[in-house]
């Protein structure tokens, strides 16, 4: 009898937990079915997002002067139901979609910017295409494809009613150095958004959880005295004499700076020929720190260093800050449930002739190359106290909204950014097919924000316990966008 009881007890038990559970599926059967909504709106435009990805690493437009890029994306979206505003915070090629109403909002980032000096075939042999010298080696037209993708795959569950609130695409440009997010958050164009995602073209598949290099850049220019340079050169004043004491006294402070300070220049304009004493020289300088605050201070010795150049070399010096960006402000509550979407969408599987193509891209390193079966692999969630060695914009989004982002294998594994490996890999089936991993996973993350408030009120108690009393201030001032500093 009492074996009998003890039964019963385990059955009823049962029962009510089986109660429990079939209460609580109803809800999350409709998430599962939005998400899988999803991913079958984006698997039906994988010809059409390819096409478009390809189409702008064609154009391969830098920073400010994406105009077709931009134009491309736009009406993408404009042909899928958007209202698209254009020409936003004195930027001509950036925008804002926008669809549906009320709360939450939730924000998708697009980017869609080359890196100059980059032009490469999508083969696996160093070789630029002509007449071009631009290229995508940072994957951004991957970036913004995928985001615009996504954005239209949640804008059909807001119009079957599958979901409630507000999706906004912010088309931004270039972020490779002109800071185009920092000048769309001064503009207030983030106010009002519950949360933005974002993604990252990468060698690997893994949420975000390191944050990045605040960043402050500027383009020193100097002004001399042109002379013959052998008949009289009593009588000139050498620009770049300047520009080249101003780069060795920058060269000898890196002994009095913090290690994990990254400064590095570019000169850009350096006279035109060896017997004319130069009357103008220009110098490019990029300041990095893991703290704003300390590139704030490392930047003003570098300019003390420029007006000491111009001292010592009879010549007039004035600058340009050019940009200025955060750090990443991290999220964990919207990347941990970033992680579990992208764990069920999963990585890259290369076909034989992607495994040959990929094989011939990684002999090209220097460095050893990891095994091209990590490109199907989801990376664990973890802390990075390493704030790595780049930059973006996106940080000064995420210390004014809670932010979160993944990187996916658009890339052969071990290729680095910036890289003419990088372009190749970007023109090809492999680059897409990472495209589509952050496409996914994007639009899952956006489902649980959209479905579950508690998720947006978590990840907003962190977010102002993370920023504390810090209130924003953009690095770069009040200058307007540098929209020709690619000239």
């Amino acid at each position: 009898m009492k074996k009998l009881f003890l039964l019963c007890g385990m059955m009823a038990c049962l029962f009510v937990q089986a109660q429990k559970k079939v209460k609580a599926d109803p809800i999350e059967a409709q998430i599962n079915a939005a998400k899988t909504a999803a991913l079958n709106s984006i698997n039906a435009t994988y010809e059409a997002d390819k096409k478009t990805a390809l189409q702008i690493w064609n154009y391969a437009e830098v920073g400010y002067k994406e105009t077709k890029s931009s134009a491309l994306h736009v009406q993408n979206l404009k042909a899928a139901g958007f209202t698209v505003e254009t020409g936003l915070a004195d930027i001509p090629t950036s925008f804002v979609a926008t669809y549906g109403s009320g709360s939450p909002v939730i924000g998708i980032l697009a980017e869609f910017d080359a890196l100059p000096g980059l032009s490469q075939e999508a083969n696996p042999i160093k070789k630029g295409m002509d007449g071009k010298d631009a290229g995508h080696g940072c994957g951004h037209h991957l970036f913004g494809t995928a985001s615009v993708s996504a954005g239209i795959a949640i804008k059909k569950l807001i119009e079957e009613k599958k979901l409630t609130g507000t999706i906004k695409v912010y088309g931004c440009p270039a972020e490779e150095g002109g800071s185009g997010k920092v000048y769309m958050v001064r503009a207030g164009l983030f106010n009002g958004v519950d949360a933005v995602i974002h993604w990252h073209p990468g060698n690997a598949n893994e949420v975000n959880l390191k944050s990045a290099l605040a960043n402050k850049s500027a383009k020193f220019r100097f002004y001399g005295i042109s002379a013959h340079a052998a008949s009289a050169p009593e009588q000139g004043r050498s620009a770049l004499d300047a520009v080249e004491a101003m780069d060795h006294m920058v060269n000898m402070m890196r002994e009095h700076i913090p290690q994990e300070t990254r400064i590095h220049y570019v000169i850009t304009s350096g006279g035109k020929a060896p017997n004319v004493v130069p009357d103008y020289a220009e110098v490019y300088y990029y300041v990095r720190h893991p703290k704003r605050a300390d590139v704030v201070s490392i930047f003003d010795r570098v300019v003390k260093a420029a007006e000491g150049a111009a001292l010592g070399t009879g010549t007039t010096m004035k600058y340009e800050i050019i940009g200025g960006t955060h750090d990443l402000l991290l999220n964990r509550t919207l990347a941990e449930a970033m992680q579990t979407n992208l764990e069920k969408v999963g990585g890259v599987t290369y076909s034989e002739q992607e495994k040959e193509f990929g094989s011939k891209i990684q002999s090209t390193f220097f460095t050893q190359a990891p095994s091209l079966d990590e490109a199907s692999k989801i990376r664990p969630l973890k802390m990075v106290n390493d704030a790595g060695g780049g930059s973006t914009d996106v940080g000064d989004v995420s210390y004014v909204i809670p932010t979160v982002g993944l990187n996916a294998a658009t890339w052969v594994p071990g290729t680095p950014a910036h890289s003419w490996q990088a372009v190749a890999c970007g023109g090809t089936e492999i680059g897409i097919k990472g495209m589509q991993v952050a496409s996914k996973t994007m639009a899952m993350t956006a489902v649980d924000l959209f479905s579950k408030p508690e998720l947006i009120k978590l990840a907003s108690e962190e977010f102002k316990k993370a920023k504390g009393d810090y209130n924003y201030k953009a690095l770069l001032g009040d200058r307007k966008p540098a929209l020709n500093y690619r000239d």
